[in-house]
């Protein structure tokens, strides 16, 4: 084979897998709006105030028969769909091992959340139900395309472009995310000016988050290849085994299970507070949705400059130092909501700026320091792992959250009990000699870490 035809060769490739990584990146442009505008802007006060006209005279709601405060329905539901997906993950993933056909999956998810989010233009009156059954379905459905679509990274880039590749998709869903919640934005706050109320304006930005997700979709779809794989297993079950195994060999690296306990403990706390701030912001200190919108731009813009200068710590003062000064920044931020007045935005907007500034860059590094503490040639397995932590396992501070308004019927003790989380995690990842780790895995100590 001559040298001009090998050339030919890799040039294809290359543009071929430049052009499966432009597909790639428009999943997350697809789906994170669902993420923004759905999950932590708009359906978490509408829902509850949906939930609030189906209750009693004591403010309970009754599904199945069991008594809810109505105050407590979205973060249970939100608790609901992550206990849903840790049981589906394994299933699609082994699913998608088995036949080399990941691009069906995802299709399958994808347009399952994408119709559930759509069909929440019929949610209004005491229709509670309704929103809690397409919240589930819209959460687990994200969460097991996720799997899918993160399960790509490594066919269409190789070790040395995953890095840039990965960024370059979270820019992407951080983009949309933002253009979406400025249209929302204007929607919402000159509603009488399209002709349409307030709670239908809110009910188009919910339902138009399905329909982008759905449309763009396409794309990814369209550029995506299956590789058909060797794998011999015929089981669904073969992923919880996979799990089962990898959590065995885990138990072998006890630092590392260390650090990924600590990480399951204080990013539950982040999730919770991303999903349920605006339930906060709207219910106990009484701001309006164009209010939570700008925060949330607010936090959108400040977590990429958080991640960029978080990573500049970590250059100087390492990982594990710098994640531990945001998990005190993350309690000290949260203590300062706790009394945060009612009715003033300014306030609300400084506290949107601190999550902002700590979001991006304790998750960004606690990915960053976890692939260090990787075994060589357990990379895939192990992050498997780290998924399902990230995704699936997030469910006990929304319950937390709920339970605590549940009790005490105040906002200001549910969102200042999810302290808990980022002290245990403080705690936890401060016993973890990060550099021990490091050598146990079998890796080279990097100078600061």
């Amino acid at each position: 084979m001559g040298t001009d035809t090998v050339r030919e060769q890799a040039a294809d490739e290359t543009a071929e897998r430049r052009r499966e990584q432009r597909g790639w990146y428009v999943y997350d442009w697809a789906c994170s709006v669902y993420s923004t505008s759905v999950l932590t802007v708009f359906l978490g006060p509408y829902l509850t105030s949906v939930a609030k006209a189906a209750a009693d005279a004591d403010g309970f709601v009754h599904p199945l028969g069991i008594p809810l405060r109505a105050g407590s329905f979205f973060a249970y539901c939100v608790s609901a769909s992550v206990i849903l997906s840790i049981f589906v993950m394994p299933l699609a993933g082994a699913a998608a091992d088995r036949t080399g056909r990941k691009k069906p999956l995802l299709a399958v998810a994808a347009y399952l959340g994408a119709a559930a989010t759509a069909g929440m233009f019929f949610l209004d009156g005491d229709r509670y139900l309704l929103g809690g059954l397409l919240l589930i379905v819209a959460n687990a459905s994200l969460a097991v395309s996720m799997v899918l679509y993160n399960s790509y990274l490594p066919q269409i880039a190789p070790p040395e472009e995953r890095d840039a590749v990965s960024s370059r998709g979270w820019a992407f869903g951080y983009a949309a995310g933002s253009l979406v919640l400025v249209a929302n934005l204007i929607l919402y706050t000159a509603h009488d000016t399209f002709g349409v109320s307030e709670t239908t304006a809110v009910r188009i930005c919910l339902a138009s988050a399905g329909i982008w997700w759905g449309v763009f979709t396409l794309v990814p779809l369209k550029r995506l290849r299956d590789r058909r794989t060797t794998s011999s297993s015929g089981t669904s079950a073969h992923g919880w085994r996979q799990l089962a195994a990898t959590v065995r060999d885990l138990r072998r690296q006890p630092l590392t299970l260390a650090f990924l306990l600590a990480y399951l403990v204080y990013n539950d706390g982040i999730q919770t507070v991303i999903s349920q701030a605006s339930v906060y912001g709207s219910e106990e200190l009484g701001l309006d949705q164009s209010t939570l919108i700008v925060a949330v731009l607010l936090v959108q813009l400040l977590a990429v400059a958080g991640a960029l200068g978080m990573g500049r710590l970590a250059r100087t003062y390492g990982a594990k130092r710098t994640i531990l000064g945001s998990l005190v920044a993350w309690t000290v931020t949260l203590g300062a909501g706790y009394f945060l007045p009612a009715g003033a935005p300014v306030w609300f907007f400084v506290l949107a700026a601190g999550i902002g500034l700590v979001l991006g860059g304790s998750q960004a590094l606690s990915r960053s320091l976890f692939s260090h503490l990787v075994p060589p040639g357990k990379e895939a397995e192990y992050f498997s792992a780290y998924e399902m932590s990230d995704r699936g396992m997030s469910w006990l501070g929304p319950l937390l959250f709920g339970l605590t308004y549940q009790l005490t019927g105040s906002y200001r003790d549910a969102i200042i009990s999810l302290v808990a989380f980022f002290v245990v995690g403080f705690l936890l990842l401060a016993r973890v000699p990060v550099a021990q780790a490091v050598r146990d895995a079998g890796n080279p100590v990097p100078d600061r870490i």
